[in-house]
């Protein structure tokens, strides 16, 4: 395109070094713009643009950012603490504000979704979309089969019945527990609400989103392919035919 500014300059803004670093990174090929590799002389807009540095959306400050986290037991879901406590915000380097989508209390680990794209944040937590939620739970003592039957089909909470659950016993004491709302503490009220109080909890997928190779207290990037698949599960196929590459 002939209008916006030079790629290299907008690179060198995100935080990619010079812009004569950036100017190689371009030559390497490293850069792409819409999902096609970016030529030297480029200008770009990240309004509407979308701009990837070895597969990784660039953080512009237009541009929205998207990152996978792996929540260590003992860090809140919060963008400050009062008393003092590590967040998940101390946990992921980020050149423009981001927040974290949903909340997973503070002992509970596992994959937690940070981004600057709040309408995609709104969707993947409003109760309507529905999004899987799948977790592994170790639970006191062994659950039964009719304990197990009874997570599936619905337990009464103080909020109200329970939706209909996936769930299975991969071993003594360890359920996995797959549930579509997000109520406060649900997993945990609900193994309590059947006699089995959780031990730990550990989320272990979110939507299409699943990363066993992530280590705890580690972070990186969702890929192009992830967002779009996020996008497509809450129905975002406007924003996803006008800004995403094919």
């Amino acid at each position: 395109m002939d209008d916006g500014e030079r790629l290299q300059k907008t690179l060198a803004r995100a935080g990619y070094g010079s812009r004569r670093s950036c100017e190689r990174l371009i030559v390497e090929g490293r850069v792409t713009i819409d999902g096609r590799v970016a030529e030297l002389g480029n200008r770009v807009n990240p309004e509407v643009q979308i701009i990837c540095v070895d597969g990784n959306m660039a953080p512009t400050s237009q541009s929205k950012v998207y990152f996978l986290l792996n929540k260590p037991d003992g860090v809140v879901t919060t963008a400050s603490d009062p008393q003092g406590r590590t967040t998940v915000l101390d946990l992921v380097e980020s050149p423009v504000r981001i927040f974290p989508v949903g909340r997973l209390d503070m002992n509970t680990e596992g994959l937690l979704i940070l981004t600057n794209d709040g309408r995609l944040a709104h969707l993947l937590t409003h109760p309507s979309s529905g999004i899987a939620k799948e977790y592994l739970a170790r639970v006191e003592g062994d659950p039964s089969p009719g304990a197990l039957r009874r997570l599936r089909e619905g337990v009464e909470l103080d909020d109200g019945v329970t939706a209909v659950a996936q769930v299975s016993r991969v071993s003594e004491g360890l359920l996995r527990i797959v549930i579509h709302e997000g109520r406060n503490r649900q997993v945990r009220r609900m193994c309590a609400a059947v006699g089995h109080e959780v031990t730990r909890l550990v989320r272990t997928r979110i939507g299409p989103l699943q990363d066993a190779t992530l280590s705890p207290g580690s972070y990186r990037q969702l890929s192009l392919n992830e967002v779009r698949r996020l996008m497509e599960a809450v129905g975002m196929t406007t924003e996803l035919a006008s800004t995403m590459p094919s």
